[in-house]
């Protein structure tokens, strides 16, 4: 069963959620269709999911089914973005959506579409692995993520492991700071570099609790400022890659995505899976854990708001 109005269907136990002030975290499907192979990217959607639920939050993993924005996804819909390959499972970022929505195809939603379709339902805490950012050269390919422009105008709050080391952090952090987008680290003064907990970075401001993060989001929409916020979550020190590994894999990875021609939103997944083979399978398991660690902050943020 769902409730909704237009093109946004929005499950039954999340709609009741939202109208009756139960907390309710956004996560992506991205991860799920482009992310992990199958059926690890199954595990990882559900776990989230439950770690959330045991905070006492709702999940509501988001996705475009037959041209239905969907809030909060059936496991047979999860399931189906798992299986039916990445080649048939469209990247939706803001772009691409309304094209996707006309077709009445499938697609599953990046950090940015996400934040866009979690915003249109009334979610305001978002759980993702990490953001996009600026990719590496992008002083000649201008090739810039979606991600931080969305952050700059939707008023979500994204909590994530910083952003990829594959990526320009320094950059990165230059364009959110332009947008006016405020990046808090949660109990860290440093903003982590996804699977590793440092980047040599700052973050704007160290926030220790999720009350002081709940303080700000509200401050922030009463003065009607809009735009995101980005909490930088770091990986569990336990499933930290030490950095001298972690710039190994990425210098290889980054000279064979060259050598290959790939290039725009292909770079990514290209990249991620490079890592993954390098790296025997440990980045995968990172992966995971920082995404349900994120999952189980955001939903204790949810709470507080």
């Amino acid at each position: 069963m769902s409730a909704g109005s237009g093109i946004l269907d929005i499950a039954a136990e999340v709609a009741e959620a939202l109208a009756s002030g139960v907390p309710v975290v956004a996560l992506e499907s991205t991860i799920i269709s482009h992310g992990f192979p199958f059926p690890a990217n199954v595990e990882c959607a559900l776990e989230a999911e439950r770690v959330i639920r045991e905070q006492g939050a709702v999940p509501a993993t988001i996705a475009i089914i037959a041209g239905r924005l969907v809030v909060g996804l059936s496991r047979e819909q999860i399931e189906h973005l798992a299986t039916a390959g990445s080649e048939r499972i469209a990247k939706a970022s803001r772009r691409d959506i309304p094209l996707l929505v006309a077709a009445r195809a499938d697609g599953a939603t990046t950090v940015a579409g996400t934040m866009l379709v979690a915003a249109m339902a009334g979610i305001r805490v978002f759980a993702t692995g990490g953001i996009g950012g600026v990719h590496r050269g992008a002083q000649r390919s201008f090739d810039v993520s979606a991600d931080l422009l969305e952050l700059a105008r939707t008023e979500v709050a994204v909590v994530c492991a910083g952003a990829k080391s594959i990526l320009d952090l320094e950059l990165t952090l230059e364009v959110l700071e332009t947008h006016g987008v405020p990046v808090l680290g949660y109990q860290t003064d440093e903003f982590p570099a996804f699977y590793s907990r440092t980047s040599g970075h700052g973050v704007d401001y160290r926030v220790d609790s999720v009350e002081q993060i709940a303080a700000a989001l509200r401050a922030r929409r009463e003065m009607g400022m809009g735009g995101g916020t980005v909490i930088a979550n770091p990986i569990p020190v336990e499933y930290e890659i030490p950095r001298s590994e972690l710039d190994s894999w990425t210098a290889t990875a980054l000279l064979q995505a060259e050598e290959a021609g790939i290039h725009g939103k292909a770079v990514t997944p290209f990249l991620l899976a490079r890592l993954h083979e390098l790296s025997g399978g440990v980045t995968e398991d990172a992966n995971k854990q920082l995404v349900y660690s994120n999952a189980r902050v955001a939903a204790r943020i949810a709470a507080a708001l």
